[in-house]
């Protein structure tokens, strides 16, 4: 028999706050966490303009020589990480951690670190890079410091699949809990890859939008969109079997109830431009949660503010939900936090959880121009209450990778 599985646990750091109530107050303020880069001189280059943590309080959660030995995206993921935890209640409670677990995804991992020391090597050699340097870098090492820090002995992982990492991850992690393998997960993403490489990369791909003005940078659904703009953060879940939960009085601000996931297999970084295999993966997650499609009434977008992403997304969407789209609320929170890229999912689904609590649709900040070929409910500039009952969030990634996860609010 399959197990439901309840959400008691949240942590965040991402551009519009700290912590799960400066995230959430923005969210309803609709504020844009958009701004000039500060984590390097931007000067002539062709993109100025990123969604940077602003302030973050490491040394709260990490020792000085801790923070110098770690990739700024691991610090990331141990502040977020370190909130959840908390917020659960899980340390104060007794019992063996042999079945508890983490998948923590990072779409490009220690890019920052790889950089830094690549400059190093070339210029003192590459015998004298830091002896930190490969545990910096590879991408799983978020998940190996928490699962020292939390003695998690469960599957402990690391889930990449570009910008669905997070939210496959943290479906895997669901699926984990549902099927009997584990009692306890922890699950999110962290990236740190506003970084000259990093953002040049994109950059001459012709992904990132070069606006100069932080309002009209990342507006997603708008048809004056131009490209995404770079975010920084992470985020964490706690996933807890749900009689679990009740049994030791936990606070479960929702369920999560399905998952589904599919490729495109298409192209490895366009969408397939039908929207037909996104369509599909949103189905299974409503098929796996064994609801109506009738009962979804919100969707955190994957929402990029690229061409291609936001056509084909609208279009999945009247080809999931078909008549019924017209009555969903479709709302990208990329408009206020930019793109994580594989910490997307986390951040969107941490919003998506506090949404439902909250019965508020979080707005799609920004926009101005509306585009016929985006012509779905979005919820432009302000946000407002709502009664909601199921919510998917989507995560589209390179290499056509699909991952939506369904959640539903928490009982009265």
């Amino acid at each position: 028999m399959k197990r439901r599985v309840a959400v008691t646990g949240l942590g965040i750091m991402c551009p519009i706050g700290n912590h799960i109530d400066e995230v959430w107050a923005s969210v309803e303020e609709g504020r844009c966490g958009i701004a000039p880069i500060t984590n390097y001189d931007a000067s002539g280059r062709k993109v100025t303009l990123a969604a940077e943590v602003k302030n973050p309080d490491f040394e709260q959660y990490i020792t000085p020589t801790e923070l110098r030995r770690m990739d700024r995206g691991t610090a990331f993921a141990i502040c977020a990480a370190e909130q959840a935890w908390a917020d659960s209640g899980l340390g104060e409670i007794e019992e063996s951690h042999e079945r508890w677990g983490i998948i923590l995804s990072s779409g490009i991992g220690g890019i920052g670190s790889i950089e830094n020391e690549q400059t190093k090597g070339l210029s003192k050699g590459f015998d004298r890079v830091s002896p930190n340097f490969i545990p910096m870098a590879i991408s799983n090492m978020s998940a190996g410091h928490l699962a020292i820090r939390f003695s998690l002995h469960g599957m402990t992982g690391c889930t990449v699949t570009a910008c669905a990492s997070s939210a496959n991850g943290i479906g895997d992690a669901f699926r984990h809990i549902r099927d009997g393998y584990g009692d306890v997960m922890l699950a999110g993403g962290t990236e740190a890859a506003i970084t000259p490489l990093s953002i040049g990369g994109f950059t001459s791909m012709k992904a990132l939008c070069k606006a100069a003005d932080p309002k009209r940078a990342s507006i997603p659904f708008d048809a004056e969109r131009s490209g995404f703009v770079m975010g920084e953060g992470a985020a964490v879940l706690v996933l807890e079997e749900y009689e679990h939960a009740l049994s030791r009085g936990a606070h479960i601000y929702g369920e999560i109830a399905g998952y589904g996931t599919n490729c495109d297999a298409h192209h490895i970084t366009a969408p397939d431009p039908t929207g037909k295999w996104a369509a599909a993966c949103m189905k299974q997650a409503v098929d796996d949660a064994g609801i109506a499609a009738d009962q979804v009434d919100y969707i955190n977008a994957h929402g990029t503010s690229t061409k291609l992403n936001d056509a084909g997304e609208t279009r999945a969407v009247r080809l999931a939900f078909g008549e019924d789209a017209d009555r969903l609320k479709v709302s990208s929170t990329k408009s206020m936090t930019g793109h994580l890229l594989g910490a997307s999912g986390a951040v969107e689904a941490v919003i998506t959880v506090l949404a439902l609590e909250n019965q508020f649709v979080p707005p799609t900040v920004g926009y101005e121009v509306p585009d016929p070929e985006c012509d779905l409910d979005i919820v432009p500039n302000r946000g407002y209450t709502h009664k909601m009952r199921y919510a998917l969030s989507n995560s589209l990634g390179f290499g056509g990778h699909n991952a939506s996860l369904l959640f539903g609010a928490p009982e009265k």
